[in-house]
């Protein structure tokens, strides 16, 4: 890599149709760069981009600096190795990565591998078995999170702070089974949408297929059919802290940051578009509260937008809903003076959402919490109600989960805190008394 710096090589863009880019990779004996090609395709790409910098040619969006010789070689580390399954499925081949380190300055670097050290003192994984929080069997399975009975504490603390934060906002409590037959799926599409991630079926004599609930939507739509809705009814906020399962490659599983078993900080808001302002920022407000409490002092709202190539695909094919909404959820931020950053194509398949990143107080991002704007569903489900001319409309459905699922937010917050509380917690509050003393944080924020 030195010896390439010093070349001083010009790096050179171009662009190939995406018919001739399948090909020239399978010529030169790429296969999972023909799979990414083709994937490309399938989104509706027509051509693909490739960088060369001396005889050194791959597939790659840009940009780039001029030239090698613009790179500060001291600045540069090789930093390990390790396996990894291609696309994280387990199934799939093993391929060697190589992990490389580079920033603008040797300073830089060097900072960011002291930070590292703290991270890895910080680990949620190493701090998980020494404060007792949770535990993995291989004869439960993989993904599975068992909670400790200190790391239930932890869960009920929250569900207690988040219970009483939803009842001052006028949510309604329900509960719903940690399975369905599949013709639920169906209808709302999240079978069409969702399939890869949920577990297989499970095909009972004389019965149709059961799945595991892979999320507490359509079973909430359900709960709000049982009984006529008028526009007097709404808005109708409904709270859950359901069970779901979804069926994440192995090699994709990370402590409790990526888990097959998620306890969702779940709700769903139904109202009309008159009301979806107030409804969502008060979703807004309620994130901003809870970042302000836990000490998260970074975040990042990223306004996810659909893509028109894959409208029909990805995405439902109501161009002109889309459009609506995704303008109704950008008026709502500016409005309440909330900076965000809008990004393409990673919207929900019903809608636009905005995706909440924080950052721990060693810098680690984590994606955390969603606030999602569904016209669609509700359509294909009959989600209706009467409005002031006594006819049947669509409500608008916001989804939002302001705290994630426990497993992630408390992973989160072990790092953040570190070897102090989880939760930063004061030592009057009952929690601190029901966890042994032997492991108890050494230190109290």
């Amino acid at each position: 890599m030195k010896h390439i710096i010093k070349q001083n090589q010009k790096f050179e863009s171009r662009m190939m149709p995406i018919d001739d880019a399948i090909e020239h990779l399978k010529q030169i004996n790429q296969p999972f760069k023909v799979e990414l090609a083709a994937g490309f395709k399938e989104q509706g790409s027509h051509e693909v981009g490739f960088h060369r910098n001396g005889p050194f040619e791959d597939l790659c969006r840009g940009g780039h600096i001029d030239s090698t010789g613009q790179i500060n070689a001291n600045a540069l580390k090789l930093d390990k190795i390790a396996g990894a399954y291609w696309k994280g499925d387990e199934k799939r081949p093993m391929l060697q990565r190589i992990y490389g380190l580079y920033f603008e300055t040797p300073e830089e670097l060097n900072e960011f591998l002291e930070m590292r050290k703290e991270a890895e003192k910080r680990d949620h994984r190493k701090l998980g078995k020494q404060l007792e929080l949770y535990t993995y069997s291989d004869v439960v399975g993989p993904g599975l999170p068992l909670w400790l009975p200190n790391g239930t504490v932890l869960i009920e603390e929250l569900e207690s702070l988040a219970k009483e934060m939803e009842f001052k906002g006028g949510y309604k409590r329900v509960r719903t089974p940690h399975l369905t037959k599949g013709g639920l799926y169906e209808l709302s599409g999240h079978l069409e949408h969702y399939k890869d991630s949920m577990y297989p079926p499970m095909q009972l004599e004389g019965e149709d297929p059961y799945y595991m609930k892979p999320m507490n939507c359509p079973h909430h739509h359900m709960i709000y059919k049982a009984t006529p809705k008028s526009y007097r009814d709404l808005p109708l906020r409904l709270a859950e802290y359901g069970t779901c399962y979804r069926y994440e490659d192995s090699g994709a599983l990370f402590g409790l940051m990526r888990v097959r078993s998620l306890q969702m900080n779940d709700a769903h808001m139904y109202c009309t578009e008159s009301q979806f302002e107030q409804e969502f920022l008060a979703v807004t407000d309620l994130y901003l509260h809870y970042f302000k409490l836990f000490g998260i002092e970074k975040n990042v709202m990223r306004h996810s937008l659909h893509d028109t190539r894959v409208l029909g695909k990805k995405y439902v094919n109501e161009p002109e809903l889309w459009k609506k909404t995704e303008d109704m959820v950008r008026k709502a931020m500016k409005k309440a003076g909330v900076h965000f950053v809008e990004v393409e194509n990673e919207a929900a398949f019903y809608g636009p959402k905005i995706d909440i990143e924080v950052y721990s107080a060693i810098g680690r991002e984590f994606t955390l919490a969603t606030n999602q704007v569904d016209f669609a569903v509700p359509k294909r489900m009959g989600v209706t109600y009467i409005n002031e001319k006594g006819e049947e409309e669509y409500p608008l459905v916001i989804h939002r989960a302001p705290l994630g699922t426990h497993e992630r937010f408390i992973g989160f917050l072990i790092e953040h805190f570190g070897v102090r509380s989880p939760l930063g917690l004061p030592r009057n509050k009952w929690w601190w008394y029901r966890w042994p003393k032997r492991t108890r944080p050494t230190q109290m924020k």
